[in-house]
């Protein structure tokens, strides 16, 4: 293994800077390494972390909740954003995980409405939940338009900020007013007539629910999230570690309480973060770190962690290692179905973390980070994964 390893990281295509180390799962020892503590820009593998930290932090089980809570006027209603990109809006398909929904919320408000003999509402809402700006330092302007790779991130959100459920563009500006607005006219559906200013507020301190929808668990919105890449999510993870760990629900306290909780798990060493998605290019994670984290997710020792273990794309099967264009060379193919992996891609950036099972049946995990790339080293990256899986 050692030497095909060290002959394929020489390959042009992974620049002049790369990061690469391969553990034993169960005991930590490193068969391979080379420049592994390296920091190196980590593109969507900073999932890997937040994913962690959220799972450690929040706890499998838990769930975001969105709810509508009684105003500080009769007759007077808020909706209060609960952090949750994934809650659907009134046009989303059924997926999995299952979402929580804007029209169940709508239909058990106006029950509660109803039997308060109440027929006429205004409307505020509430995003108070996270702080700060909504978008990283270091994000490009495209992000969100025109490439739709992330919406701006607020607590109070329908289908991650997307006018079509089904299509990343467009993102829209205002994702908190624009879930206000389909929240009035769902309410219109069930019988609530809504005034037709609807503003931002807070909710009174202690106010009446009339409403409320969960998440999935946490566990699956982590699987999810390294499944898909999906940035939005992780965004909101960091921010409910944040909440969680008592810093302010923001970039910067997200990327604190994240590694305060990796500093308890003793997996801090060699993470530095300015976001949690990863499409920060001033992120910077050892290739040591990544797989030693994967490793724990994988563990016995660990069973509120697995998570991050079983969202792992599979080699040529599903989320971003099953977009018809990883694992179909000749020296990779071999192992489609063998590797679970966590991709990370930005301009001059490739990055592929996960784990195999090694012919002698050893499960080990690895790490292989690119952050000077010429045009594309995901081939390369593909091929050292597949000589893991087949050593």
């Amino acid at each position: 293994m050692t030497r095909q390893l060290t002959d394929a990281l020489g390959d042009e295509a992974l620049g002049k800077r790369v990061g690469a180390v391969v553990l034993d799962a169960a005991t930590g020892e490193r068969i391979f390494a080379a420049n592994a503590d390296t920091p190196i820009t980590p593109a969507s593998t900073t999932k890997i972390v937040t994913c962690t930290a959220a799972l450690a932090s929040l706890g499998p089980d838990a769930h975001l909740s969105t709810r509508v809570v009684q105003g500080g006027k009769p007759g007077s209603v808020v909706l209060v954003g609960g952090g949750d990109p994934l809650l659907a809006g009134p046009s989303a398909r059924p997926r999995y995980p299952k979402q929580a929904s804007l029209a169940t919320l709508a239909a058990r408000t106006a029950a509660t409405l109803k039997a308060q003999k109440v027929t006429k509402v205004t409307l505020t809402y509430d995003t108070s939940l996270f702080t700060g700006p909504t978008t990283a330092a270091g994000w490009k302007p495209g992000y969100i338009v025109p490439e739709g790779n992330v919406a701006p991130v607020h607590a109070l959100a329908i289908d991650e900020g997307r006018q079509n459920p089904r299509s990343n563009t467009p993102r829209v500006a205002d994702p908190p007013a624009y879930a206000a607005a389909a929240f009035a006219r769902l309410l219109g559906k069930q019988g609530i007539s809504v005034a037709k200013s609807i503003r931002p507020g807070r909710a009174p301190a202690g106010a009446a629910e009339l409403g409320r929808v969960d998440s999935a668990p946490i566990y699956a919105l982590v699987e999810h999230t390294l499944t898909h890449s999906d940035n939005d999510m992780a965004e909101a993870l960091a921010r409910h570690v944040a909440i969680k760990e008592g810093q302010p629900a923001s970039f910067e306290g997200g990327a604190a309480a994240v590694l305060g909780v990796l500093k308890r798990l003793n997996a801090a060493q060699g993470v530095a973060l300015s976001d949690g998605s990863g499409l920060s290019p001033r992120n910077r994670i050892s290739a040591a770190a990544l797989a030693k984290l994967v490793a724990m997710a994988g563990s016995p020792a660990s069973p509120g962690l697995h998570a991050v273990a079983s969202g792992m794309p599979i080699a040529g099967f599903s989320g971003t290692l099953g977009n018809g264009r990883r694992f179909t060379a000749s020296d990779s193919r071999g192992q489609v179905g063998l590797v679970r992996a966590k991709t990370g891609t930005l301009n001059n950036v490739n990055t592929l973390a996960g784990l195999a099972t090694t012919k002698d049946g050893r499960l080990v995990t690895f790490a292989f980070m690119a952050d000077q790339v010429p045009i594309n080293a995901e081939p390369v990256l593909d091929r050292l994964a597949a000589i893991v899986a087949r050593s």
